[in-house]
């Protein structure tokens, strides 16, 4: 049965086509531009929204960001040691308050002067409700920034938010005061502006984004100093022109590559592959608002039938692949106030899945659509599996922001969904994004809410550690969604281009350079 069940996974797999293949073997001299003009290429298949880290939930719009922009305080990947970036220092004055002594000499891309303006203004800004930040999750805790002097400023939270300086290193980016107050958001989308190792010099919506290496990027940054000259990121939705691309040379840098065609890939002496485990987690939100389309996810039943109904490990092995791990509870095993312990598991059961629909009522299944906007063959197997206990999922595939507004409009049923938690390495920034009646919540237990609320603004760490468990573990009793496995990625790059994959998936193009 378990063979019968692993070749079925196994044709779901998406096999890349010979004729790719085969272009890749004649190209006795492949086109290897990028090292010779100084040019690194990419392709990604999502366009953000927006450039403005603020107003994107995007993975490039993070990557974008993260290279554009800089932040008060820097945490290193491999460590997590909080280091200084735009803040040379920072205390702790009381539990809702940290000062930060300002770098001076730092400059914006268009010359303003960094300072406490910049600071205050963007941080007042964006955690204001009223201008509406799409990651409004990322600065909700922001009660007020004042200014204490031309270098320093004064961040009080609103509660007591022990993951103040995981956020303030990783995703509160810093505008020019100056310029984001005339442009706004869209200003800023339209031209981004920040103090990062690279800056855009042309921005395509929907199509591409060029970076320059900022020669001008101060010293004392924890960021390196940029060795790659030029970046051109394009948006390229279709996963076979990507293939294509970076086996003919059109483009040096590619990710999320599916399992089965990174392994294929590897034997292009042209390309490299790497890979590895990340912080994105694989779930099915499941709607059981009133307004759900699908009323039958408000039985308990139907949710548990559809966690027995998917063989989690199967689908590891043939297609997610290496380095992930089967998820019992909504949030990054990494993450501080992260735990499995004392939630219900949901093995692979397709007799009792049936019994559990039958019992509901369903036993002959239902019709229910399911949304998805990356993964695509993981979807698939997802669907295959419904389908074999009744449960007929249709698939609508969309980019993300579409599928996000579907989601907040009460108009999907299943999404098959992943979230990467913006790099913060703490339960804050995952499971109250989808349980604690935000936008993207659609189950609205007031428990849960109340649970987590008290995790994110509890000093005591095994306080906090408790609350955090105690909610998880409603939520995977409750089977409110569907937890799935963590997502590694496949990296394939041209041989030439020198660079390291890292846990919280950023490409750091600071960090690579030329063989």
């Amino acid at each position: 049965m378990a063979e019968c069940r692993v070749s079925f996974v196994a044709s779901l797999s998406f096999r890349l086509p010979a004729a790719l293949l085969l272009a890749g073997a004649l190209a006795a001299q492949p086109a290897w531009a990028g090292k010779q003009d100084d040019t690194l290429r990419m392709a990604y298949d999502q366009a953000p929204e927006s450039v403005d880290p603020y107003f994107n939930n995007v993975r490039i719009g993070v990557i974008i960001a993260a290279n554009v922009w800089d932040t008060l305080l820097y945490r290193d990947p491999l460590t997590n040691e909080y280091k200084g970036q735009l803040a040379k220092s920072w205390k702790q004055v009381d539990d809702k308050t940290l000062e930060f002594e300002l770098r001076e000499g730092v400059k914006f891309h268009n010359g303003e002067e960094f300072d406490a303006d910049s600071v205050v203004y963007t941080l007042n800004f964006v955690a204001d409700p009223k201008n509406k930040a799409t990651t409004q999750q990322n600065v909700r805790w922001i009660d007020k920034v004042e200014k204490l002097g031309k270098y320093k400023v004064r961040l009080t939270t609103k509660e007591p938010f022990p993951a103040a300086k995981e956020y303030l290193s990783t995703t509160v980016a810093i505008h020019p005061a100056k310029y984001y107050a005339e442009v706004g958001p869209q200003g800023m989308n339209a031209k981004p502006v920040g103090t990062g190792p690279y800056k855009v010099t042309e921005y395509v919506p929907g199509k591409s984004i060029t970076l320059q290496a900022n020669k001008d990027y101060f010293k004392d940054s924890p960021k390196a100093q940029p060795k790659i000259g030029k970046v051109v990121i394009r948006f390229i939705p279709d996963r076979q022109t990507q293939m294509a691309e970076v086996i003919s040379g059109g483009e040096d840098f590619i990710m999320h590559v599916p399992k089965d065609q990174a392994e294929q890939l590897k034997t292009l002496p042209q390309l490299q592959v790497k890979s590895g485990n990340t912080m994105r987690i694989v779930f099915m939100q499941m709607n059981i608002l009133d307004n759900t389309p699908a009323p039958q996810l408000k039985d308990e039943r139907v949710r548990k039938a559809i966690l027995h109904a998917i063989d989690r490990e199967a689908i590891i092995k043939n297609i997610v692949g290496e380095g992930a791990e089967v998820l019992n509870t909504i949030c990054t095993p990494s993450q501080v106030g992260c735990t499995d312990e004392g939630a219900p598991v949901y093995k692979y059961d397709p007799a009792l899945s049936k019994k559990l629909l039958a019992e509901a009522g369903y036993p002959d299944g239902f019709d229910i659509d399911i949304v998805a906007y990356r993964e695509r063959n993981q979807t698939e197997a997802i669907i295959n599996y419904l389908q074999a206990v009744g449960i007929r999922a249709k698939l609508n595939f969309l980019q993300y922001a579409a599928m996000r507004d579907m989601i907040r409009g009460g108009k999907a049923s299943l999404t098959h969904q992943t979230w990467g938690s913006n790099l913060v390495n703490d339960v804050s920034a995952s499971t109250p994004v989808y349980f604690s009646f935000g936008k993207d919540d659609i189950t609205h237990d007031p428990k849960v809410r109340e649970l987590l609320d008290k995790g994110d603004h509890t000093i005591d760490s095994a306080a906090r550690d408790a609350a955090y468990k105690q909610a998880l573990t409603m939520i995977a009793e409750h089977a409110y969604a569907a937890p799935l496995w963590s997502l590694p990625v496949y990296y394939v790059a041209s041989k030439d281009v020198d660079f390291t994959p890292y846990p919280d998936e950023l490409v750091r193009f600071w960090d690579m350079s030329w063989k």
